[in-house]
């Protein structure tokens, strides 16, 4: 006989912009039997299931521009004359004669031969990661506007600033019915859209066996498809109501780092709604109803719809399969303990009671009764919000995930079910790996996301590159010396002979760009090659003369002077170029003024300002406030700082940025650049030492360390990766990565060198820790080795500063061959790009040895 069963439960929801209400209910009597409905028999024409959905094959540009990302081709004429001190060694002496004194072993210790020391010292305090930059407003000379062009759609207004670059913003931006993904699952507003009209919000997972590939790219080895893709508009279930039509309205509110509400109204001003609560990692598709006739509606039609067995007091549950043989559960929760009372009126709805008010769960199960099992458990409640938390100690840094939730209360209720991406699952330390269940789901873009039964969870990095400094890094080998603090003589004068034509550059000239990107570019690489001179070669008289122009230099844009001076935008809250103000081109400046880029942009600022404080500490205080204007916009570590929003580029759970800004987009977020997102971080965190903010020194480290992480997992793609298709991995890089396809090209090209080299540059300390020496052997090899037959791009006939690119990344695994690729006779300046100097390419290959 079936068990009856009666509990007392508690319901807790928030409305949004109210506090929570909570209601009590007692269930009645309960019989677990199972009752299956099929869709009625209709002779008039039915519609098709919609399995295929829409496939964008297409590089979506808004915002972005076909430039390549030098500020200049190759390095400009020497423009000032300048009087630099002679060169030590004697004048004739060849270069080859230099380089190959760098070939002997590194156990003989003359000042010929390049010796180590750590520089800085391990943190033996625990820092708190999250303390606020500052709080105070931009500075006066920043002048602030309203009237950004992108309009914010439908925003419930929030005290908080909103984030810009987050995973929902298709639900802010144009027609509001691109989708958002909170993997594994995507959501889009149906809109009216497809057979069968629903005005819901539609549910979607794509398994392995759905993608689409691209053609194959028949000069590479292993012919690898040049890119695969999820299809969009699979409307597999929608939740929806009878009450939502063509006058229904989408709203958003409580928009935060990892959260978000969408909401569904008939109408604008209606009381009735469906609320979304979006959380980052969701184990089920949650939606709230509030005095509406709850309606679940699929494109991909209905086979059956079972009454299933409840695990739960007051949740009922159903067991639905649709006509592509998938399996999908529904789990509702009343307020009030009503049976919503789903029937089956057509294959493609199931409709309930009118006037109900309650929690609709959707869960996909492809792992039948056990992963039936581990849905049942968690259903009931869901995640409304996740705080963030971390901190350092010495080498090691922890990072805490710790969701906020509703539903059921009472003392026994269940625990969130949340999936882990696989470099969650590396991480994972204290009670976290022990909360992971088999059940599985296929992400779009970064491989099988793991169910985790926790309402927290605990992350740890074991190897903090605390030592890292503005010298070359070797981050393979032991702690301690790491770092290159003097170079020998030898390399020293081939270094000042270069440095010496060089630093004749005009800086002003090269720096006054209309372009925040290309201007920081150049002020960096004019950093690291006064830093090379001064620290490396041990030459501060010569880095004097330079360091004096690149102050200059900088002023121009500590005090907003430059062509397009930056603006505060109140609306969205954030540091912007004035440029697409001015000039009515959202893509100005690679859609700066829309927040594309800024973590890539403001990075290059923030690394010439922490050269120029080291070596002149003075000048530190005139120009900290703004510099960190900087970080606070791109990075803002802390809620309290009321003029940014929270980490707007870098995003914790999935351990990268996203470089799209305010433009709308049928694949989601993208980053192109990998090597630039951790480039920010060495900036931030070298920025981070030179003011003595422990803090944000902690955070870079962190940082660098979770990308390490997930650079390896998803954009620098090993042999034998498993986040990404068989078919996929022999590009080696994933060009475009977004959050629904992987696209191996670039926005301004598809050679092979544009698609690696962008994930290369800038080539700083950073990159030994975020570039793995096995995956550089791998993609040096089979893509550019010149002395490989089958090499399809081998890097002696690339033309151009992309040439230089690619051998000074050759350093990391090869330091001689690339200083005597840099230390040649005859060498063609025209192989180092404008963002980019030969001093320091030798430097840092002479570092590396």
């Amino acid at each position: 006989m079936p068990m009856l069963t009666m509990m007392h439960v508690h319901l807790v929801h928030a409305l949004p912009g109210q506090l929570i209400n909570e209601i009590s209910f007692t269930t009645g009597p309960f019989n677990q039997a199972s009752l299956t409905q099929y869709p009625p028999t209709i002779t008039t024409s039915q519609p098709s299931p919609a399995t295929s959905g829409i496939i964008n094959t297409e590089l979506e540009t808004d915002g972005r521009t076909s430039i390549q990302p030098f500020p200049t081709p190759s390095v400009p004429p020497v423009t000032i004359p300048i009087e630099l001190p002679s060169a030590t060694p004697s004048s004739n002496t060849s270069t080859a004669a230099y380089s190959r004194l760098f070939i002997s072993p590194k156990t003989n210790s003359t000042r010929w031969y390049f010796g180590r020391r750590a520089v800085g010292q391990a943190m033996i305090d625990q820092t708190e990661v999250f303390q606020p930059v500052a709080t105070q407003a931009p500075p006066r000379h920043i002048p602030q506007r309203g009237d950004h062009p992108a309009p914010r759609l439908n925003i419930v207004p929030q005290s908080s600033p909103i984030s810009t670059n987050k995973f929902y913003a298709n639900f802010l931006l144009g027609s509001q019915d691109q989708g958002v993904w909170t993997h594994p699952y995507s959501l889009t507003w149906s809109k009216g859209t497809q057979s069968i009209r629903s005005w819901g919000m539609a549910v979607s997972h794509i398994d392995a066996d759905q993608r689409v590939f691209g053609p194959r790219a028949g000069d590479v080895p292993g012919s690898p498809t040049r890119y695969y893709i999820n299809p969009v508009a699979i409307q597999s279930i929608i939740i929806s109501a009878t009450e939502l039509g063509n006058s229904s309205i989408l709203t958003t509110d409580s928009l935060q780092a990892f959260s978000a509400n969408a909401n569904l109204l008939p109408q604008a001003g209606s009381s009735s709604r469906i609320t979304f609560p979006l959380v980052q990692g969701m184990g089920l598709v949650t939606g709230v109803y509030i005095n509406l006739q709850l309606v679940i509606q699929s494109g991909v039609l209905f086979r059956s719809v079972s009454i299933g067995a409840r695990s739960l007091s007051g949740v009922f549950k159903y067991q639905i399969t649709l006509e592509d043989n998938k399996s999908w559960l529904l789990y509702a929760t009343p307020h009030n303990g009503q049976d919503p009372q789903l029937s089956l009126v057509s294959n493609t709805e199931l409709r309930g009671v009118p006037n109900w008010s309650g929690v609709i769960q959707i869960a996909k199960n492809p792992s039948g009764s056990s992963g039936e099992y581990v849905y049942d458990n968690a259903a009931g409640v869901y995640p409304t919000s996740m705080d963030l938390a971390a901190s350092t100690y010495g080498q090691t840094g922890t990072y805490h995930f710790e969701w906020r939730k509703a539903g059921l209360t009472g003392g026994n209720e269940p625990k969130l079910l949340m999936f882990a991406l696989p470099h969650h699952v590396e991480s994972f330390a204290g009670p976290t790996p022990f909360a992971r269940t088999p059940l599985r789901l296929q992400t779009t873009t970064k491989g099988i996301a793991t169910a985790v039964v926790a309402d927290s969870w605990t992350l740890i990095e074991a190897n903090l590159p605390v030592d890292m400094g503005f010298s070359p890094w070797n981050g393979s080998l032991p702690q301690g010396s790491r770092s290159t603090t003097y170079l020998s003589a030898t390399a020293i004068h081939v270094i000042n002979k270069v440095a010496e034509s060089e630093l004749r550059q005009d800086m002003g000239n090269q720096t006054d760009l209309d372009s925040m990107y290309f201007s920081g570019k150049a002020l960096s690489k004019f950093a690291a090659l006064v830093y090379a001179i001064h620290t490396l070669c041990d030459e501060p008289d010569f880095a004097r003369v330079g360091l004096s122009q690149l102050k200059v230099a900088f002023a121009k844009f500590s005090t907003n002077q430059q062509r397009f001076p930056l603006v505060y935008d109140t609306a969205w809250k954030g540091l912007v170029s004035s440029g697409a103000y001015i000039t009515g081109n959202a893509g100005q400046d690679f859609g700066n003024t829309y927040y594309n880029d800024h973590h890539f942009h403001y990075a290059y600022f923030i690394h010439a300002a922490a050269i120029i404080a080291h070596l002149d500490p003075q000048w530190l205080q005139l120009n900290k406030e703004w510099v960190n204007l900087l970080v606070r916009d791109a990075a803002n570590p802390s809620t309290s700082d009321q003029y940014f929003p929270f980490s707007r580029a870098f995003d914790w759970y999935h351990g990268h940025s996203w470089a799209k800004g305010l433009f709308e987009s049928a694949d989601a977020k993208d980053e192109e650049s990998s090597s630039e997102d951790a480039f920010f971080a060495y900036a931030m965190k070298m920025w981070g030492k030179v003011t003595g903010d422990q803090s944000m020194e902690a955070r870079g480290n962190l940082m660098l360390s979770v990308l390490a992480r997930t650079l390896r997992n998803y954009f620098l793609m090993q042999d034998g990766n498993s986040n990404h298709p068989a078919e996929f991995i022999a590009n080696k890089v994933t060009g475009v990565l977004f959050e629904n396809k992987v696209d191996a090209t670039t926005y301004f090209g598809t050679n092979r060198e544009y698609i690696h080299g962008i994930h290369m540059l800038p080539l700083l300390p950073y990159s030994s820790l975020t570039r793995p020496s096995s995956f550089i052997t791998q993609e040096w090899t089979q893509i550019f080795d010149p002395s490989n037959p089958s090499a399809p791009n081998p890097a002696s006939t690339v033309q151009g500063g992309w040439k230089g690119i690619l051998y000074a990344n050759l350093a990391l695994i090869d330091p001689r061959k690339s200083w005597d690729f840099f230390a040649q006779e005859n060498f063609d300046t025209s192989w180092i790009d404008g963002g980019a100097s030969r001093t320091w390419y030798l430097a840092w290959a002479a570092g590396m040895f």
